[in-house]
């Protein structure tokens, strides 16, 4: 299994107060959850209209209202393939200096076979010293 990790920091004129609950607040249509909502629960949201997905599935992994962070694990829906197992997500809203806002996103996905191509590839190379000098 192959993972990626992606680091991704964007900037808004937008208080991270008022991102923060549009993230977690407010963008969602309706929420079904399994259990109760704590860390390790899995949670549904159906999205309103107009944003690019109708609906995620994760599983939550935190929620830091002082640090307007979160965290969670998304498991279907979204931008969800056949070659993923998983997408983590951790997010964090920052104050900018000059006002507004950084968004920092941290996105790491666990990538179904991929040892499928990477160790067939290490082994001809174990095995062919000379190969790719």
């Amino acid at each position: 299994m192959g993972v990626v990790t992606y680091d991704y920091e964007s900037t808004s004129p937008v208080a991270p107060s008022r991102l923060f609950k549009a993230f977690t607040v407010e963008a969602p249509k309706s929420i079904e959850v399994e259990a109760n909502p704590s860390s390790g629960s899995i949670v549904k949201i159906n999205f309103v209209e107009g944003l690019p997905f109708q609906y995620m599935k994760h599983q939550i992994g935190g929620h830091d209202e002082n640090n307007f962070s979160y965290s969670y694990d998304l498991i279907e829906g979204g931008p969800w393939g056949d070659k993923l197992e998983k997408i983590s997500y951790e997010n964090k809203f920052e104050a900018a200096a000059g006002g507004g806002s950084i968004c920092k996103n941290e996105i790491k996905a666990l990538i179904k076979g991929s040892e499928g191509v990477y160790k067939p590839v290490e082994a001809y190379l174990l095995a062919n010293p000379e190969s790719c000098n």
